[in-house]
């Protein structure tokens, strides 16, 4: 093998590994922010997934966690100690995940469970794109302990803002739909000079 076809499948290899990380932060985004969008595109349309109480399709997980949103308070997720073993276009993903939830189902007061373990995942590369083929999520840890600021104003105080909401009112949403917008612009004026000089 030449060394400029190592030194391609070492590119590739990083390139697989980045769409790979990129997808799981999608999922993140998606249950946080309760955008079905993005947390849909994190799998594929016959991926299944493990997931505590949640055993079935991936598809079905979907719309049990949106469901689920609906009577949900604040949650974040957050990954990390991601380490991706590529093998072709089948990967095997293991991702430590830290999660904090509001669950308002367990008592009559609010509860803050707190969650750790780690998403056990099969990526699949279609068409050039990684998705979830199949999830196992492990749990390592986990604490539920009363919320003790059950108003916002309680929790954040009044100076602390934007505060963190879901799709499509969250600020991520805003500013993205501003980004598009210049780049939109940018690209109608480059076009129109590239029509003037010809």
């Amino acid at each position: 093998m030449s060394q400029s076809e190592i030194a391609n499948q070492a590119i590739q290899a990083l390139l697989d590994r980045e769409a790979i990380r990129e997808c799981l932060y999608r999922y993140c985004r998606g249950v946080d922010r309760g955008d079905e969008i993005a947390l849909r595109a994190t799998y594929w349309d016959d991926a299944t997934d493990r997931h505590g109480p949640y055993q079935g399709t991936a598809s079905g997980f979907c719309d049990w966690a949106m469901s689920s949103r609906e009577s949900a308070g604040r949650m974040i997720h957050m990954i990390g100690n991601i380490m991706i073993e590529l093998h072709g276009d089948h990967a095997v993903a293991e991702s430590y995940f830290y999660a904090v939830q509001e669950d308002r189902k367990i008592a009559d007061v609010p509860m803050e469970v707190v969650l750790h373990g780690r998403y056990i995942d099969r990526f699949e590369k279609r068409v050039g794109e990684w998705k979830v083929a199949a999830r196992t999520v492990v749990y390592d840890w986990s604490r539920t302990k009363p919320v003790e600021a059950t108003t916002e104003i309680e929790m954040f105080g009044t100076a602390r803002r934007p505060l963190g909401s879901r799709y499509p009112r969250d600020t991520l949403y805003e500013v993205r739909a501003e980004v598009l917008k210049s780049s939109e612009r940018h690209v109608e004026i480059a076009e129109n000079v590239g029509k003037k000089s010809k």
